[in-house]
């Protein structure tokens, strides 16, 4: 190894060298999306590969699913064994959909790519919801992410003493309110209610009330991640875009729009309170904000990517993940613990 070979190794942050500075411990927020949460599983693995460790996490719908099986891999095996159990999780995940109307052929594979708008399987599924509910087309109440997170998650690990602090995203159907379930009340039957779309799922049964996708009301909540935690540094990995520039015309562009405006708000409206506190009166601690986004990743994918499950779909948003996560360590990853990379004026 040269001289110069030999020095950026060296120095390369959070990498390995004799002059390697250990990463500081961190709170992400994780937002929901559906499948587009392989995406933040993508930006967590490179996470953990590079050392990162996690003091709390809050996720709501797709984002619950990986805080949950990132706290149990931890528990379990370290870094090496969060990041097989957020493997195992997409992959069941796949697996569990082998027979979907949603599964593309290679025809339409080759004509649309990744995007499944155009899917018989979607087409139908759209139009299904359209004119029934779920108590009507699905009258058992069969809901498949609890057979999921019930084959993959330890629940008993998610109590023990050193797993990350969780705080997982419900809405209560009766209220319209947000409510957050921590480490020792997180069971199969919240996660599934945290990722509980009402057109697609009955509501889940919690202690006698009814409950709805968390992101409706929280996507995630970031107030427990600075008032219940210490790490100053908050990273929120967005799957939902802040911004479009074009005005959508069609009616299924602008009912996508709508759905992103939703389910964006909350988090926005929490940031802008964030910048006024923080303006005016202080926070009373040092808070730095860190934001990974899909950027125009998922821009072309369409409204049905959103419940792709193909494996090689999967693993495509995975890998984008890890190369944007990438390409922010190499950019911020020196501000971590230091100072803010993201604003938040301008709700993220």
């Amino acid at each position: 190894m040269d001289w110069n070979s030999l020095k950026r190794w060296s120095a390369a942050p959070f990498r390995g060298g004799w002059l390697r500075r250990r990463p500081p411990r961190i709170n992400l927020a994780l937002q929901g999306g559906g499948s587009h949460g392989a995406f933040t599983w993508g930006v967590l693995d490179k996470l953990l590969e590079e050392g990162y460790r996690f003091e709390g996490i809050s996720g709501a719908s797709a984002g619950a699913m990986n805080s949950a099986a990132l706290a149990c891999g931890w528990q379990q095996g370290g870094a090496d064994g969060a990041r097989e159990t957020l493997e195992r999780l997409w992959r069941t995940v796949s697996d569990q959909s082998t027979l979907s109307p949603m599964r593309a052929s290679p025809l339409e594979h080759l004509f649309h790519g990744w995007n499944r708008d155009y899917s018989p399987g979607f087409l139908f599924l759209s139009g299904l919801t359209q004119m029934a509910s779920p108590y009507q087309f699905n009258p058992t109440g069969y809901n498949p992410l609890l057979g999921i997170v019930e084959k993959v998650i330890d629940f008993d690990a998610l109590r023990r003493r050193g797993s990350p602090r969780l705080f997982i995203a419900l809405t209560n159907v009766h209220s319209g309110r947000l409510e957050l379930r921590r480490n020792d009340a997180i069971t199969p039957q919240v996660l599934a209610a945290s990722a509980c779309l009402p057109l697609l799922f009955h509501a889940v049964q919690l202690d006698g009330a009814a409950y709805w996708d968390g992101g409706y009301t929280g996507n995630p909540a970031l107030y427990p991640l600075i008032f219940e935690c210490k790490s100053p540094d908050l990273l929120l990995i967005q799957l939902t875009p802040a911004q479009r520039d074009e005005v959508p015309r069609k009616v299924p562009e602008i009912m996508d729009r709508i759905t992103e405006i939703n389910f964006h708000s909350t988090v926005m409206r929490e940031l802008q309170l964030l910048a006024l506190l923080s303006k005016h009166h202080g926070l009373g601690r040092d808070l730095y904000l860190h934001r990974v986004d899909t950027r125009d990743a998922t821009k072309h994918l369409g409204r049905a990517s959103r419940v792709n499950t193909d494996w090689e779909f999967l693993s495509h948003l995975r890998d984008t993940g890890r190369d944007y996560a990438g390409e922010w360590l190499e950019r911020y990853g020196r501000s971590v613990g230091r100072r803010s990379t993201a604003h938040f004026e301008d709700g993220a």
